[in-house]
């Protein structure tokens, strides 16, 4: 599973999840991805059950970017334990995602195929999510259906 070799400091304030995702918002590397529609915290094993998901239904044909990584640490005390005595120990990672975020990212399978093994994908994830195409290859589709 994914998690930082080594980070700045241990544990780390929850945060604010609000607005939208400034960055990552876009199609960047492949051709098709699957786009978050609402902002969460995705774990590392959420991950890593998607990326399997998506390379069992493409029978490990064409390529798979995986945009988000777990860089943050979530903390969490032990069950039956009294209040107080400080925060927990380091648990588990996760992954921060904003309304817009592409997560992942495939190339070199035909549309039909790369939009069911995004969706499979999607069920595995804590967030909804939509399938979305690269601007230059739905341009590119649009010339090839209005040729011969």
């Amino acid at each position: 599973m994914l998690q930082p070799k080594r980070v700045k400091h241990r544990k780390q304030h929850r945060g604010k999840r609000r607005g939208l995702a400034l960055v990552g918002n876009e199609v960047s590397f492949g051709e098709f991805g699957i786009q978050s529609l609402e902002s969460g915290w995705i774990t590392s094993r959420q991950i890593e059950a998607a990326r399997r998901t998506i390379t069992h239904h493409l029978k490990r044909g064409g390529k798979v970017w995986i945009r988000i990584f777990p860089d943050k640490s979530v903390t969490a005390k032990p069950a039956e334990t009294r209040m107080g005595s400080g925060k927990g120990a380091p648990d588990h990672w996760v992954a921060v995602v904003r309304p817009g975020r592409v997560m992942f990212e495939i190339a070199g399978v035909r549309q039909e195929l790369a939009k069911e093994a995004l969706r499979l994908a999607g069920h595995k994830l804590p967030v909804d999510t939509k399938f979305v195409v690269k601007l230059d290859v739905s341009a590119q589709e649009a010339q090839e259906g209005a040729g011969p």
